[in-house]
């Protein structure tokens, strides 16, 4: 796996080898990984500032960033998807969140629980969003409350990608050899 440790601090990932890391991949410095977390292929998550938390059952997917500023760490909540192309710096973001495909989230956001942020939004610095939001634009704006059975959409979204990435990590094979 593409896991590299900074300055001395290195990446904490769980001892059961749950999460999978895709070949081009990067995960380097100051990161903290729940259990079955997915890191997609060309993501880049760069711990060289401050900590960075991604909660279990969460997928980061391919080409996205995740960064930090001093004094703005990362946290990332559990059963979250950060969509392809997404780049997420220095915000909070609650549980069973879906980021959508090319979003940014600016340095010191929150995004509250069981929220979306749909694609190509530009959630500015140190805007906030209640629980249930869905959010979209640029600047980003809340437009509606998300209903029970979204949000049940978000949660088995996070539990498939969880499956595909053990499957990946059962069966991707380099047959460049």
């Amino acid at each position: 796996m593409p896991i590299y440790a900074l300055d001395g601090d290195a990446p904490q990932l769980p001892e059961d080898g749950s999460v999978f890391v895709a070949p081009g991949a990067h995960v380097i410095g100051r990161v903290r990984m729940g259990r079955n977390v997915g890191v997609w292929f060309g993501a880049v998550i760069r711990g060289d500032n401050e900590w960075m938390e991604i909660g279990e059952g969460t997928n980061i997917q391919d080409n996205s960033t995740l960064h930090s500023d001093f004094g703005l760490p990362l946290t990332i909540g559990a059963g979250c998807t950060i969509g392809h192309g997404a780049i997420v710096h220095g915000c909070t973001i609650g549980d069973n969140v879906l980021v959508g495909m090319g979003a940014t989230i600016l340095n010191g956001a929150v995004i509250g629980s069981d929220s979306i942020v749909g694609a190509n939004a530009l959630v500015t610095e140190g805007k906030t969003f209640p629980e249930r939001s869905l959010i979209v634009g640029s600047p980003a704006r809340a437009i509606r409350t998300l209903d029970d059975a979204t949000i049940e959409k978000l949660k088995q979204s996070a539990a498939d990608y969880v499956g595909n990435a053990a499957r990946f990590a059962r069966t991707l094979e380099d047959i460049t050899k």
